[in-house]
C-alpha cells in the first residue's frame, strides 16, 4: 500500500488532485447534510437572503472555484499555495455541482425529482477523479509502453482509437460509458458495440430503416431501465436525500 501511494500519490505530484477531491466530496457532504436540517426545521442552520434574494450555495461556489483555479495556475501546483488553491477548487467545486440541477433547468429544483442529476454528476466526478488518482490516464496513454510512446505514430493511433470509441458511445446515448470510457477504454469499447440508446443520434440516424434493430434497442433500454431505475434512485435518494412528492393534479373540469 505505502509503495502505491509514493508511486500513484507522491512522485507523479497528484497530491493537489487529492487535496481537491477530498475537499470535493467532504464539501458536497457537508452541504447536503446542512441542507437537510434545513428542509427538516432543525438546527442553527437557515437559508441564507440578502437583499430580498435567496443566495444559493452556487454563488459563492463559483467564487472559490474562480480563486482556486487562479491560484492553482499561478503557484504552478507546488508548495503551500498549490495546496490551498486545490481545497479551495475542490470546496467550490462540491458547491457549485451540488446545484448542478439548477444551473441546468435554470429553476430551484434542487429537492426535486430534477435534483437527482446534482447527485449523479457529483458521484461521476468523484468516481472519474479518483481513476485519475488511481494511476489511470485519459484515453489509455497509460496502457502504451515506453517504447509505444517514443513512437508518434503509435500514440496518437492509440489516442485517436480511444477518443472514437468514446465519441460512439456518446453518439449511441450512452453517457456515462462515454465518460469512463474515457479514462479507462475498454468501458468505451463496451458502449461503441452495443446496441444504441431509443433517440439517441445513433439510433435516429442507423435504426431508422431497420425496424428489427429499432425494436431490439427499445426492449433493451426498457429491461435495463426496469431492472436499474430503481436501485440508482434509491442511492441517489440515500446521498442526497428524498425529492418531494410532486403535488396532486387537479382534474380538468373544462
Amino acid at each position: 500500500m505505502g509503495h502505491w501511494w509514493v508511486r500513484n500519490i507522491v512522485e507523479p505530484g497528484k497530491l493537489p488532485l487529492l487535496l481537491a477531491l477530498a475537499a470535493f466530496v467532504l464539501t458536497f457532504a457537508a452541504t447536503r447534510a446542512v441542507t437537510r436540517l434545513i428542509r427538516a426545521g432543525k438546527g442553527p442552520f437557515g437559508n441564507v437572503r440578502a437583499g430580498g434574494l435567496h443566495i444559493h450555495h452556487v454563488v459563492p461556489g463559483v467564487v472559490l472555484t474562480v480563486v482556486g483555479g487562479f491560484g492553482a495556475v499561478a503557484s504552478d501546483r507546488h508548495g503551500a499555495g498549490g495546496a490551498v488553491s486545490a481545497v479551495l477548487f475542490g470546496m467550490g467545486a462540491g458547491l457549485v455541482l451540488d446545484e448542478f440541477a439548477l444551473l441546468l433547468h435554470l429553476d430551484d429544483v434542487y429537492w426535486s425529482a430534477e435534483g437527482r442529476k446534482s447527485v449523479e454528476v457529483v458521484v461521476l466526478t468523484a468516481a472519474l477523479v479518483g481513476l485519475l488518482l488511481a494511476g489511470f490516464s485519459p484515453f489509455g496513454v497509460d496502457n502504451l509502453t515506453r517504447e509505444e510512446l517514443t513512437d508518434r505514430t503509435t500514440a496518437v493511433a492509440n489516442i485517436a482509437a480511444n477518443f472514437v470509441l468514446s465519441l460512439v458511445a456518446l453518439g449511441k446515448g450512452k453517457t456515462r460509458t462515454a465518460l469512463f470510457g474515457v479514462i479507462v477504454p475498454l468501458v468505451a469499447l463496451v458502449g461503441a458495440v452495443r446496441l444504441a440508446r431509443p433517440g439517441s443520434p445513433w439510433a435516429r440516424r442507423c435504426y431508422g430503416r431497420r425496424p428489427r434493430a429499432r425494436a431490439r434497442a427499445v426492449l433493451r433500454a426498457y429491461r435495463h431501465d426496469r431492472c436499474w431505475a430503481g436501485p440508482r434512485r434509491a442511492v441517489q435518494d440515500w446521498i442526497g436525500g428524498r425529492p418531494d412528492p410532486r403535488p396532486a393534479r387537479l382534474p380538468d373540469h373544462r
